[in-house]
């Protein structure tokens, strides 16, 4: 489902606001009798049903925002790629990514 809004406008809806007057509400949310005992045994102390639901929203939008942006990057070099005709081997990638990891171990060994 594309919205089409400015990423801006999503990703300040998704900051965590505590002191915001909330005015828009969403529907009602049928589930399964297992499914909400199953989220009632994870709620932290002073966590509500409400706000629980409320940070599961902001937490997969950001996900899906970043998603996109993932996404949409890929697109982009791919079609840069194809507009220079340059293209870096996938082992040559492979490789590097390699050393670098090894390089990484070393470090923290």
């Amino acid at each position: 489902m594309n919205h089409e809004k400015p990423l801006y406008c999503i990703a300040y809806a998704t900051q965590n606001r505590t002191n915001t007057m909330k005015s828009a509400t969403l529907p009602s949310l049928r589930v399964e009798p297992e499914l909400r005992k199953a989220v009632e045994a994870v709620l932290q102390e002073g966590e509500t049903l409400s706000t629980f639901i409320e940070s599961s929203l902001r937490a997969n939008i950001e996900r899906r925002l970043n998603q996109k942006e993932f996404i949409d990057r890929g697109l982009a070099s791919r079609d840069r790629a194809r507009q220079s005709n340059s293209y870096i081997d996938a082992e040559s990638v492979i490789g590097e990514l390699r050393g670098m990891h090894e390089k990484a171990g070393k470090r923290s060994a």
